[in-house]
């Protein structure tokens, strides 16, 4: 298993991850759709890597009861003081907990399950994997995962734009071929260390270890890198584009130009096959 204390040290000095989703709007809009159409009418749902809880307190909002957890001590302190102040602690209990090790809830049995993080922090796919593992081990049969990632290609819109010498580094042909920077070592823990996947690798990781596929999507479909257009749309114009990327967001030849990857599938070990 990787060390993932530099991952843990980013996010304790991150509080400022709790206002990315207001500058990544369609992000948050075309996930949430994913969520309505998917997830049951109501029930018990696992996040793994709840961050500032933000998918946490829409849920519990929603009439969801939450399980959140993150690797994080000073996130999950964070978000369990905001959904104390919002009147949401009694429907959201929060954990610290490696994604790997979900020990801690053994015997619990969720109804739904997000992974809107962990995936693309663990840079070795067996880490993925058991990741994938725990999760499935704690869901009901049936019962739908909705998984995060960032896509490899999807990244060099943003790049360019911020970082343009970053196409001259070592780190950029190591993530081109590989997924991630095989040479980050030693970790400082200051900055952001992580996966870049290929939309290809998404199915079967999750099938190995026991998902159905039901869809692979773009979170951010045909927007780049560039938020401004979608996040400046209002009343009626907005929602009519939200229904039309929401519609071809899961076109095959629009995944790898998306920053961010939805996987959602529901767990098929137990499932009883119909003869």
């Amino acid at each position: 298993m990787d060390d993932v204390t530099d991952i843990r040290a980013f996010y304790d000095n991150a509080l400022s991850e709790e206002g990315r989703l207001d500058r990544h709007q369609l992000e948050w809009d075309v996930t949430w759709r994913y969520l309505a159409d998917y997830l049951p009418d109501s029930g018990h749902i696992l996040e793994v890597g709840a961050a500032t809880g933000r998918y946490s307190r829409e849920l519990a909002r929603r009439g969801y009861r939450v399980t959140a957890v993150d690797l994080s001590p000073a996130l999950t302190e964070w978000s369990r003081e905001r959904c104390r102040e919002e009147g949401l602690g009694a429907r959201v209990r929060h954990v610290v907990a490696d994604a790997r090790d979900l020990s801690s809830l053994g015997g619990e049995r969720f109804d739904a399950a997000l992974l809107m993080g962990p995936l693309y922090h663990l840079v070795y796919e067996q880490d993925r994997r058991a990741a994938l593992r725990e999760v499935a081990g704690l869901l009901a049969p049936g019962g739908v995962l909705v998984s995060a990632h960032i896509c490899r290609l999807g990244i060099l819109a943003g790049e360019m734009s911020e970082f343009s010498d970053w196409v001259l580094s070592r780190d950029c042909a190591s993530v081109m071929a590989v997924g991630y920077d095989t040479e980050e070592q030693p970790k400082s823990g200051t900055g952001f260390r992580g996966y870049f996947c290929r939309p290809e690798e998404l199915a079967p990781l999750h099938e190995a270890e026991g998902f159905e596929t039901l869809v692979v999507a773009a979170a951010e479909p045909c927007i780049g890198a560039d938020d401004a257009p979608y996040n400046a749309l209002k009343g009626e114009e907005r929602r009519a584009w939200l229904d039309l990327l929401y519609r071809v967001s899961a076109e095959p030849s629009l995944l790898g130009g998306s920053r961010h990857l939805l996987y959602l599938g529901k767990n098929s070990r137990g499932v009883q096959t119909p003869r």
